[in-house]
């Protein structure tokens, strides 16, 4: 087996999923790639920037896996042994909940040069696209993000912490868990904290669901809201609609002036 003379892996974040949202360094990174190993919520328009080189699906949707995690992190250094600079293209940002770090430290164990690319993550430029801010003065001084579920498959034990804060809160992969969620916040006295449910966010498929602790659910069975999705828990949720009345306004002033 031929060697490569200078192995690499650069992983790479993709962003939300708006093809427009990855950063020129990443781009630049698909464009000298010999292989990209490509995850599911990576918008398929970025492989257009890396048309020469080898392109392997190693993403999960619903529990179902192209590839196993070992199986990956063998495919990694294989590929960068053999034929040079792999990149590792991954929904997001990769060390926000994307095992960048885990690939990072797998590689670098057989030799391989190691690079990172960041993305931008979806906990922010999803809110971010329905006009949520994460942090407003006077609504919310600081934030969490967290996984809803853990390695384990429990729910982690942050959002019971969090949900006593006066943080706004984000909640990645946490959708299966959504009335456990729910009943923390209640339990801290917060059945009218607004809620919103942003899911496949930043695309031309985004659906969103708004409401409060109390009601959120039935907002979910009525909008048929699923996976993936992000919970935003806050009253920087409230936002979205105070701009919105605010733009109606504007726009109702401006027509009785030119009148």
């Amino acid at each position: 087996m031929k060697l490569a003379s200078n192995p690499k892996l650069t992983v790479v974040g993709a962003g939300p999923g708006d093809a427009d949202l990855i950063t020129l360094k990443a781009v630049k990174a698909l464009q000298n790639a010999a292989v990209i190993l490509y995850d599911a919520l990576v918008n398929k328009e970025l492989l257009e920037y890396a048309e020469g080189a080898e392109q392997i699906y190693v993403g999960k949707r619903k529990g179902c896996y192209a590839y196993q995690q070992e199986q990956i992190n063998q495919l990694i250094v294989h590929r960068a042994l053999t034929k040079g600079h792999v990149v590792r293209l991954k929904g997001g940002d990769p060390f926000i909940f994307g095992r960048g770090a885990e690939e990072m430290e797998y590689a670098a164990g057989y030799g391989v040069e190691v690079a990172m690319v960041p993305g931008i993550s979806s906990s922010l430029a999803v809110p971010a696209y329905q006009n949520i801010p994460l942090t407003k003065r006077g609504s919310a001084e600081s934030f969490w993000v967290i996984t809803g579920t853990t390695k384990s498959h429990n729910i982690s034990n942050d959002v019971a912490l969090a949900a006593k804060s006066t943080a706004t809160v984000v909640i990645l992969m946490g959708m299966s868990k959504l009335s456990k969620i729910m009943e923390l916040f209640k339990e801290e006295g917060k059945q009218d904290l607004p809620v919103a449910i942003i899911q496949n966010g930043t695309t031309e498929d985004e659906k969103i669901g708004v409401g409060t602790v109390n009601t959120i659910e039935q907002v979910v069975a009525e909008n048929d809201l699923s996976n993936p999705a992000i919970i935003v828990l806050g009253e920087v949720v409230n936002h979205r609609y105070r701009l919105h009345t605010i733009c109606v306004q504007a726009a109702n002033n401006s027509l009785k002036v030119a009148v």
